[in-house]
């Protein structure tokens, strides 16, 4: 009994110490926590999707799922080669060209007249807080923070570890000069030494004029967040950035729902809109998107070229690593709803005002 009490206290001890070192972040609190508590988002001492949101499909369990990952066989999750990747020189563009330029996953870069931009970025090698878990694939990982140029604007769609590094945000930070963000994710900025002074935290539905020429539009996305033990006390968001020739739909993480359709209304047509598409399962349709449904939303928003992200560097679900690209090409091929699919390779430069730009399938 002695020994089982001492095994157990360790466990709590090391449990204790783990969740609290600074890669955690750290909860909202003080004024940050009361106009939290003011959101229309905000219901029950969390935030909260305008549906229902399940955590699981009806039909599934935790633990029918858990023996699924322990004992199932789930072949090509991770490809057999390095994955393609051209190295574009981000420190010397031409400031009059409107670039973007992914790193696999959700990370990318924009110029977008003449204001850099970084989302969601994630070079570390993994997209976890534990060392050696959800590693890149090789090939994917080659741009490292000082590729970057100083970055006008960060922004980060919600504080999950495949959105929100902090090795990566670390050696980012003396190039940042402003961060939007959601709701409360501005606690873990400041945790992290930031200036709260360029730290823009908001809700669904506001606007930030950045330039006379360039405004972020703050919008729904149908997810979740957290960082530890609990979840949702930070607000998950997709952006809508207008520019003096162009509108771009910066989506984050997001299970299907009517909000594609509202932001299209409102904010569309758009040039180009980032729509997730991996790391996706029937079990958790809910909170991301499957490829069949990819199509529609694309429509929804009015997007006439679509890029598809959040696939090409992590393996995070049970689908074959390379069966999101497969399946969104087939269905664009077939599902007659009008928009351009864009599928460049990492580093690769997608100009944003050549709308017959070729890409290559690069994953074949």
């Amino acid at each position: 009994m002695i020994i089982f009490i001492s095994i157990a206290a360790v466990l709590l001890l090391f449990g204790f110490w783990f969740l609290n070192r600074p890669m955690f972040g750290k909860a909202p609190s003080g004024e940050r926590l009361k106009r939290i508590q003011q959101s229309p988002q905000y219901k029950d001492g969390k935030f909260q999707n305008f549906h229902f949101t399940p955590t699981l499909t009806e039909g599934y369990s935790m633990p029918g799922l858990l023996y699924q990952q322990l004992f199932g066989s789930f072949p090509n999750r991770k490809p057999n080669r390095e994955i393609p990747s051209d190295k574009t020189d981000l420190k010397n563009l031409n400031p009059n060209e409107n670039i973007l330029v992914w790193f696999g996953h959700s990370s990318y870069f924009l110029q977008v007249d003449g204001k850099k931009f970084l989302i969601d970025p994630v070079f570390s090698g993994n997209a976890s807080p534990i060392p050696g878990s959800v590693k890149a694939f090789p090939g994917s990982n080659d741009y490292q923070a000082d590729d970057f140029p100083d970055i006008d604007y960060l922004l980060i769609s919600h504080d999950h570890y495949d959105h929100l590094d902090y090795k990566t945000i670390l050696e980012l930070k003396p190039k940042v000069k402003t961060i939007i963000c959601g709701l409360g994710v501005g606690s873990h900025f400041e945790h992290w030494g930031f200036d709260p002074a360029i730290i823009i935290e908001k809700d669904w539905h506001e606007t930030e004029v950045l330039t006379d020429t360039l405004t972020i539009h703050t919008t729904p996305a149908r997810h979740f967040s957290g960082r530890g033990l609990v979840r949702n006390n930070t607000l998950w968001l997709s952006f809508v950035l207008e520019a003096k020739s162009l509108k771009l739909f910066l989506g984050g993480d997001s299970g299907y729902d009517t909000h594609f359709a509202e932001i299209g209304k409102k904010y569309g047509p758009f040039d180009l809109a980032l729509i997730e598409n991996g790391q996706y399962n029937l079990a958790w349709e809910a909170i991301h998107l499957l490829p069949e449904q990819f199509g529609k939303a694309a429509a929804e928003l009015k997007a006439k070229r679509v890029f598809p992200v959040h696939s090409g560097k992590f393996t995070l679900a049970q689908h074959p690593w390379d069966e999101p690209l497969d399946k969104v090409t087939e269905y664009h091929k077939t599902d007659g709803y009008g928009y351009s699919l864009i599928t460049p390779t990492i580093g690769e430069k997608v100009f944003l005002d050549d709308s017959n730009q070729e890409f290559r399938e690069w994953w074949k």
